[in-house]
């Protein structure tokens, strides 16, 4: 059998998806107050300039995977307008459930549904932009998922991965301290939950860093890739064209 990692962990492959799973099924009801803190609410900036970047317009088709709580699919609704469509989807059914109810709360609706990124269950050039918001990382087959964002999107569409990536140098001391005793502790305080965070800080680790990222993006059939580097490496905008 085949292994993968989980966080540092050596993990079967086929038992990635549901320990991810768990992961999520435990921090999802305090999911947004714990981005906050572990952020410091830079989140909010990060996701607030990938909507600037996707320069999205009306009557357009967005599909945002691992949708999670919903901010994009929050901030994309109005501009695409009437006459277009934002499909907001996760693989974990928690998360899409916390996400559904709070646009519902917010008075929007739209198609929510629990898919697989490896396997999308959508026609060829059906999208004109995908949207990843820190959910690639924690994808057993990155390269088989970035392949099916491919296929959906529409010849000239983009794809978006905001995500952790590689810190710059001179932050690495601090943003390990960071990760590794301050995230494990608020997860423990706040969510009750250490051990998730501490996989969070883990998975951030093992991710391709920027370079390595734009080259599997690449190896996926897009044409021009290029990526935005914010809070100094603390997590990088990957924006790619389908030629």
């Amino acid at each position: 059998m085949s292994s993968t990692h989980f966080g540092f962990e050596s993990v079967d492959e086929q038992d990635k998806a549901r320990r991810v799973r768990g992961v999520f099924d435990s921090v999802a009801s305090r999911y947004d107050v714990m981005n906050d803190l572990m952020s410091m609410g830079l989140h909010r900036a990060w996701k607030a300039y990938t909507v600037m970047v996707a320069n999205v317009r009306e009557g357009q088709r967005v599909l945002d995977i691992a949708g999670g709580t919903g901010d994009l699919a929050l901030a994309f609704a109005p501009k695409v307008g009437q006459t277009g469509q934002v499909v907001h989807t996760d693989i974990n059914e928690a998360m899409l459930r916390e996400g559904r109810n709070r646009l519902l709360d917010a008075g929007v609706s739209l198609p929510t549904l629990v898919c697989d990124a490896e396997h999308l269950p959508f026609a060829d050039d059906s999208f004109d932009l995908v949207t990843v918001a820190f959910g690639l990382r924690n994808m057993t087959h990155k390269d088989e998922a970035l392949r099916e964002m491919h296929r959906v999107i529409k010849p000239g569409g983009k794809l978006m991965v905001l995500e952790f990536s590689k810190v710059a140098r001179p932050l690495e001391k601090i943003y390990d301290w960071y990760s590794f005793k301050v995230l494990p502790q608020l997860g423990r305080l706040v969510a009750n939950d250490a051990s998730s965070y501490q996989y969070l800080a883990e998975s951030i680790r093992m991710h391709p860093g920027q370079d390595e990222l734009k080259a599997l993006m690449h190896k996926g059939g897009f044409g021009h890739v290029d990526y935005h580097n914010m809070t100094g490496g603390v997590v990088a905008l990957h924006v790619a064209i389908k030629c």
